[in-house]
């Protein structure tokens, strides 16, 4: 690296009270490049939904890090990830996002590969006068060292490792469990991807949503539109789980949530919302607490945003969002968003939550136009270097508790560290939970 030691970019003292970070880490190239290498092709990345690829031969294209990954089922239904690059030349070989190909051209030379990843031909293959070394090698698509699938969330990773999916998720899996369970038959991506991107740090989308803080701040449009509403709705619509649930109601006196901290990054911030007609999920409600207890119905219905460390975070409180963040440079960011939907919901509930959805989550909604504009603000100001050191990751130091608590006690979670807050707290020691991770990975690349 040169420039900078670990010790530089984080300042992590908690025996002083002390947790910050250097702008640096948003604006420096050789840390970008540092990032790249260590937290996106060395770990286990977020690649997309099974639902995506789920008839034989269909596939959808992604990256991990600076690779093109192209993840496909073959005509028996397995499904594989390959990097998607033609051995050849190395050019890409399937050249939209998403498709159904029982056979892929590289529109280079003209090699083909079926949907096993296999090579079906070479063009002029006879007449090439190759060694029978060339003959000896694999002249199909490159499998990616690691590939995993929990509950039809996709997984990869460009490096060997003794590390499992199921390992690396950890307790964070029962979270997306959450959003798995709310169907029998399993979740789909509505149909409507958005792509944008945005002149900042892909840090700064990571850290947005676990970030409690900015919302009545950056987003006083929409808490308008919502006191509106409320007040022309009638009192049923806004009953919430305080009248259906006497755990809530008994426990939860003073707590308007709080955030769990996981094992190598994953963070969820949540709050108490309760079980009311502005949640599409609500003709659901009985099923679910039959299905699956109270305790894991009520907690669908609170308010969870959950990140799945680097890359995908799941936004779930009066709609659904899949966000699959993609760093492009130190101040350039591709973010992928869809609405995410339990299969089988009645139409009037999926009207609902799409409604819902462009309210909020779509870039022309009244949220992510906020979100993204703080972001560019945010990156203008780290050239104020005179005061390298942001505090931006200090709230709720003195409320941490380690392991869990009573609320997540109702799903068996587990966490290394939690926080239990009022509606003002708003913690931000579950950022600091990102950057410890950060600062494991990328610890031997600033070594180097």
């Amino acid at each position: 690296m040169g420039t900078f030691q670990l010790a530089d970019l984080i300042d992590d003292r908690p025996d002083e009270g002390i947790f910050r970070v250097n702008r640096a880490i948003f604006t420096d190239a050789d840390v970008f490049a540092a990032e790249q290498r260590a937290i996106f092709e060395q770990g286990w990345v977020f690649l997309g939904m099974e639902s995506q690829a789920a008839g034989p031969h269909d596939f959808f294209t992604t990256t991990i890090g600076r690779a093109p990954v192209l993840v496909q089922r073959d005509g028996e239904g397995v499904l594989r990830a390959f990097i998607n690059s033609c051995p050849h030349k190395g050019a890409r070989v399937a050249q939209v996002r998403q498709g159904n190909a029982r056979l892929h051209v590289c529109p280079y030379h003209s090699w083909s590969f079926d949907s096993a990843g296999r090579n079906r031909a070479i063009k002029w293959k006879n007449a090439g006068c190759y060694t029978p070394a060339f003959d000896s090698e694999d002249h199909g698509l490159a499998p990616l060292p690691r590939f995993g699938n929990y509950r039809g969330f996709l997984f990869g990773s460009l490096a060997p490792g003794e590390l499992s999916l199921a390992d690396y998720l950890g307790e964070a899996a029962k979270l997306l469990d959450l959003v798995a369970d709310q169907s029998e038959d399993g979740l789909e991506l509505v149909p409507g991807q958005v792509t944008f991107t945005f002149a900042a740090n892909w840090k700064l989308q990571l850290e947005n949503c676990s970030d409690a803080y900015h919302f009545t701040s950056a987003h006083p449009s929409y808490i308008s539109v919502l006191e509106r509403r409320q007040q022309e709705m009638s009192a049923d619509v806004v009953a919430s789980v305080w009248e259906n649930s006497d755990y809530w109601k008994e426990e939860a006196q003073g707590v308007a949530g709080g955030s769990f901290s996981f094992d190598h990054g994953h963070v969820l911030n949540w709050g108490i919302f309760g079980i009311t007609p502005a949640i599409p999920l609500y003709e659901q409600a009985g099923a679910l607490g039959t299905r699956l207890g109270e305790g894991k119905r009520d907690w669908m219905f609170n308010m969870r945003n959950l990140t799945i460390f680097p890359n995908l975070q799941i936004a779930e409180n009066a709609s659904s969002q899949l966000r699959v963040i993609r760093p492009i440079g130190p101040g350039m960011t591709e973010m992928r968003t869809w609405c995410i939907a339990p299969k089988g919901e009645s139409a009037a509930a999926r009207r609902q939550r799409i409604r819902q959805y462009e309210d909020f989550f779509n870039p022309t909604g009244m949220a992510t136009p906020d979100d993204t504009v703080s972001y560019e603000n945010c990156q203008a100001g780290f050239a104020g270097t005179v005061q390298p050191w942001l505090q931006g990751h200090g709230r709720g130091m003195t409320a941490t508790q380690p392991g869990g608590n009573r609320f997540g006690d109702r799903i068996d979670l587990k966490p290394a560290h939690n926080v239990l807050a009022d509606s003002r707290l708003s913690d931000e020691t579950l950022l600091q939970n990102y950057y410890r991770a950060w600062a494991a990975r990328m610890a031997p690349e600033l070594a180097a």
